[in-house]
């Protein structure tokens, strides 16, 4: 009788692994809130770096889970002619402002659909937390003026120590 017990509990299994993706978003979300400071946004506690953190899973998903997705969201920024403010985060000199709009027309729209749903938010509000948070993320992100090689996680954790 334990024997079918176990067996049976051994059913939640595909739901967990459903919700890898997320919790992968969830934990870069804490580790970019960690780097930016926690709750800079007044209420909001980190809401923009979790939201960030779900788009960078997001996207890393898409690209096959491997990879630094730090690199095609520049991509995707430098294709919806964001160059400037993306090439002022990267280097070394003054980060440029991003509005919410410009975000969105950058991102694919089921990416930026899903980090919302997934943090109970609309794709506009989505939009504007990442843009509050973007240009400092991947400023701290790229402290050599280039964008890193390496695993995202690993180098926020070197960032945070």
């Amino acid at each position: 009788m334990a024997g079918s017990e176990v067996r049976s509990r051994s059913g939640p299994g595909p739901a967990l692994h459903a919700k890898g993706r997320t919790m992968a978003g969830n934990d870069l979300g804490s580790l970019l809130g960690g780097l930016l400071g926690g709750g800079q946004q007044g209420g909001s506690s980190g809401g923009g770096g979790n939201l960030l953190g779900a788009l960078l899973g997001a996207l890393m998903s898409k690209s096959g889970g491997g990879g630094n997705p730090l690199s095609g969201l520049l991509e995707g920024l430098n294709k919806a002619g964001l160059q400037d403010q993306a090439q002022s985060w990267v280097g070394t000199g003054e980060n440029k402002d991003v509005t919410g709009a410009q975000v969105q027309q950058a991102l694919p729209d089921d990416t930026l659909r899903q980090v919302a749903e997934e943090a109970g938010v609309s794709p506009e509000q989505a939009a504007n937390e990442i843009a509050q948070v973007l240009p400092q993320a991947v400023d701290k992100l790229t402290p050599e003026g280039q964008v890193p090689s390496g695993s995202l996680e690993d180098l926020i954790k070197q960032q945070q120590l």
